[in-house]
């Protein structure tokens, strides 16, 4: 929790004292209440005394009530700006920390648990510092200042009031033996619920076609109904103690009445009795106070258990490092578009076996190398190497002649027009999506020879407002194959190097396919492409064909070469040409 509020900036450090500050003043006029309660119960009861002094005495009593609720208005009102303050740059500090990271450190927290840690969490901080301050600070001063000055007065009502503060405490230590470890609990089981609820709205297409709403829902309703076992734990333990704190409260006044009763009739001096009579009343409010702050106690050990938890949340995803570690290089080179791989080998964290091993093999300016294997073989984890979403366990992997390692990744990365398996669409226009990540605004022409040479400008013309229209979040409002068109781009709007396909055609038809490699071939011959694909039509044209088979290079070299050479290549083929076509292939 403090390592959070170290963050706090010295202007809200000044703003947290002068609160303090605040606090104690508001405090101390309202224990003046109870003294001027007991003045003008002593002036009615008084002979001499007359309205004006009742009156005077009441107006002084509703200055200082008057005065406690504008420095409690103030202290809201600066707490307010130092929590919104201070929330909004922690959101922005753990959103900036989750890019940063791997796609290591994101599997590792997961997805719907650094959403909550960004929303929720930061949330229960916000509410600590709002309520908290003012709690944390208010009761303890009230209550032991409250209680000093009572004990001060007489033992009898010292023994009542140490009798109530045992029975406070206790009800306090049963709230914090019984309910902090649930509090803890609850920001785990919104990650589950969360996590569920992810799952499902993404899935929604997969779970429907195999009809297992209901599959799903139980699921959704274990946790669910973890969360709701808890939350109805605490509701109840809580539910239990607070009245029992009411019923406290009026308990200590009917005892401040019957100890003022008994001291009354233990004396026939007339000014004792008064003085008794006066004391009961201020007494009185003195113990309402006692019991109000230890209420605020229980409020406290209701929030900052959650907020603690949170806390600590917090500061695991703003302390971990990403094991990417930027470079200082800025990708200045005099080679351009050069790839090269060196006996690399990966294997993902915890994981016994290597998932690609010495990995060898280099792509030159203005080459087209394809990969292809069967399902698992790698093909996809050695293309997440060249961006640096992990790192090689082992070898070294080159752009343009120099480690990659040693690249500034904004410099790196700014070489490369990545397109992902999956296309992924953002909410925006077109236009949005195709701009991603640009240092300039891209004009209409740049817009509309991206999408020609992507094969999606015939499309794209024929929506409402052509390149300004809305996609939706997910691109849901448009087609698969749009969806890549679009995705591809983007990649080609950056004018990139080196241009990196991860299966990007897979959406495609044929016809598109091979329209779409032909526009590539003629307006991107300098850039080097490194392509995955599951069709031999996609890469049999490529400068270089990798065949991967469980994580190693089963072969190298072109189309043909590949036929006649390599087995697991040919069984590819086969699965897709006809023999005759083949053995025509072979002939040319």
């Amino acid at each position: 929790m403090f390592k959070l509020f170290k963050k706090l900036k010295w202007q809200e450090w000044i703003g947290v004292i002068f609160t303090i500050g605040l606090i104690v003043l508001q405090v101390w006029l309202e224990l003046k209440l109870p003294t001027y309660m007991k003045k003008i119960t002593a002036l009615i009861i008084s002979p001499v005394a007359t309205q004006k002094d009742i009156w005077t005495a009441g107006g002084e009593m509703l200055g200082f009530t008057l005065a406690s609720v504008a420095a409690s208005c103030v202290t809201g009102f600066i707490v307010a700006r130092i929590s919104a303050s201070f929330s909004k740059r922690l959101r922005n500090d753990i959103f900036n920390k989750i890019e940063s990271f791997s796609l290591e450190e994101i599997k590792h927290f997961s997805t719907a648990s650094l959403i909550t840690r960004t929303t929720n969490d930061v949330q229960q901080v916000q509410m600590l510092l709002t309520m908290g301050t003012q709690l944390i600070i208010k009761a303890p001063v009230m209550a032991i200042w409250a209680i000093c000055e009572m004990s001060a007065s007489s033992w009898q009502y010292s023994v009542a009031i140490a009798v109530a503060v045992a029975l406070l405490i206790s009800v306090l230590a049963i709230l914090i033996v019984v309910c902090l470890p649930k509090f803890k609990k609850m920001q785990t089981l919104t990650d589950d619920i969360n996590r569920v609820t992810r799952e499902n709205l993404e899935g929604v297409r997969v779970v429907r076609a195999y009809n297992a709403e209901k599959f799903e829902s139980e699921k959704f309703e274990k946790a669910n109904e973890a969360q709701t076992k808890v939350g109805l734990f605490t509701s109840r333990t809580m539910g239990i103690l607070f009245p029992l704190l009411s019923f406290i409260m009026p308990s200590i006044t009917v005892a401040m009445y019957l100890i003022g009763a008994i001291l009354i009739n233990s004396t026939t001096d007339m000014v004792a009795k008064m003085q008794t009579l006066t004391e009961i009343t201020s007494f009185s409010f003195y113990a309402m106070l006692v019991i109000s702050a230890f209420m605020m106690m229980a409020m406290i050990f209701v929030i900052v258990p959650r907020a603690t938890v949170s806390a600590k949340r917090i500061n695991e995803v703003l302390e971990t490092n990403s094991k990417i570690e930027n470079g200082s290089f800025d990708g200045q080179t005099q080679e351009k578009g050069t790839v090269e791989f060196k006996n690399v080998s990966f294997k993902y964290p915890d994981a016994d076996e290597y998932v690609l091993e010495n990995i060898s093999f280099s792509a030159k300016k203005g080459e087209t190398v394809a990969f292809i294997g069967s399902t698992g073989s790698g093909k996809s984890t050695l293309i997440n190497l060249v961006p640096r979403f992990y790192d090689a366990t082992d070898g070294e992997i080159l752009i343009d002649g120099k480690p990659i390692k040693e690249y500034d990744l904004h410099a790196l990365r700014n070489k490369l027009g990545y397109v992902s398996q999956k296309a992924i669409m953002f909410s925006g226009s077109v236009k949005d999506n195709i701009e991603l990540g640009q240092d300039k605004e891209l004009s209409d022409e740049e817009i509309k020879n991206a999408l020609s040479i992507a094969c999606g400008l015939d499309f794209v013309e024929n929506m409402p407002e052509k390149e300004n229209s809305f996609i939706t979040q997910g691109g849901t409002n448009i087609s698969g194959g749009q969806k890549q068109r679009l995705s591809i781009a983007r990649a080609i709007a950056k004018k990139p190097e080196i241009l990196v396909f991860d299966d990007s055609f897979s959406a495609l038809d044929y016809k598109t396919d091979r329209a779409l490699r032909e526009n590539l071939k003629t307006s991107f011959a300098d850039a080097t492409k490194l392509i995955i694909a599951q069709r031999i039509g996609t890469i049999k044209d490529a400068n270089k064909i990798i065949v991967l088979s469980d994580g190693k290079i089963a072969g190298i070299g072109t189309h043909k070469e590949l036929l006649s050479s390599c087995e697991i290549y040919k069984e590819i083929a086969l699965s897709q040409l006809s023999q005759k076509e083949i053995e025509n292939e072979l002939k040319w």
